[in-house]
């Protein structure tokens, strides 16, 4: 039996790194996309999956059942959309920081209801987000997502503790300074900086991020449930 994932946020540096990992591992594989529907349908088609459009604006039910009906099953979720728009927290438009708050925990929580009749019942599931190591620590600049991720990971342990029961897990994966297109500014910015506070003394990648939602993903986890996994290289020690 060859277990069905989707990947929400599938096109960015990590979501890639994510869909091939699960392919690699041997799920039948759904990439959600929200713009980038050229780069979405050639990843899936290099290992013969399905492309959906998941924009976090818009309700996602329908493209989780699509993808339920094109397998006859969904067993897996991972969502590794997210956003983050700087500012200080006393200049931070309320505009701004609702869309941060919207994208990043709102999606988060009706993407995952989405999911529960297609678990719930199969009394399997395995569900995976990405939060940050900014929703423990804060960091300039990111009040929005800081509050966004926080909430994610609180999220994470209220539907664990109440799905565990019946099959499924919800389990999350915390990424330190990863190399990809999100981080690049800080990274160029601050780079000795951060490399001080790391005691691998180097940024991850997003293979390395990948590898651990695949395992929280995998038979031989299924008895963790409600962990935030941290893949930061030891920078919060």
């Amino acid at each position: 039996m060859q277990r069905v994932a989707l990947v929400a946020g599938g096109t960015g540096d990590i979501g890639q790194s994510i869909c091939r990992e699960l392919h690699g591992a041997g799920f039948r594989v759904a990439v959600g996309y929200a713009t980038a529907r050229e780069l979405a349908e050639a990843l899936a088609s290099s290992f013969s999956g399905m492309s959906i459009v998941l924009r976090p604006d818009e309700e996602p039910d329908e493209a989780v059942r699509r993808v339920a009906a094109r397998y006859g099953r969904l067993d897996i979720l991972v969502n590794a959309a997210g956003i983050n728009l700087e500012d200080s927290a006393p200049a931070m438009r309320f505009d701004d920081w609702q869309k941060v708050i919207d994208t990043n925990l709102g999606f988060a929580f009706r993407l995952t209801q989405a999911a529960m009749p297609h678990m719930l019942p199969a009394r399997y599931g395995r569900i995976v987000h990405l939060s940050s190591i900014a929703g423990r620590a804060g960091g300039r600049g990111q009040i929005g997502y800081a509050v966004a991720k926080a909430g994610l990971e609180r999220m994470i342990r209220v539907f664990a503790l109440e799905v565990g029961r019946k099959g499924v897990t919800v389990n999350g994966v915390s990424p330190g300074v990863i190399i990809s297109r999100m981080s690049k500014r800080v990274r160029e910015a601050h780079e000795k900086e951060l490399l001080d506070h790391i005691a691998c003394r180097r940024f991850g990648t997003p293979e390395e991020v990948a590898c651990a939602v695949a395992f929280l993903v995998s038979e031989g986890a299924g008895y963790i449930n409600g962990a935030i996994l941290p893949v930061d290289g030891g920078m919060l020690l």
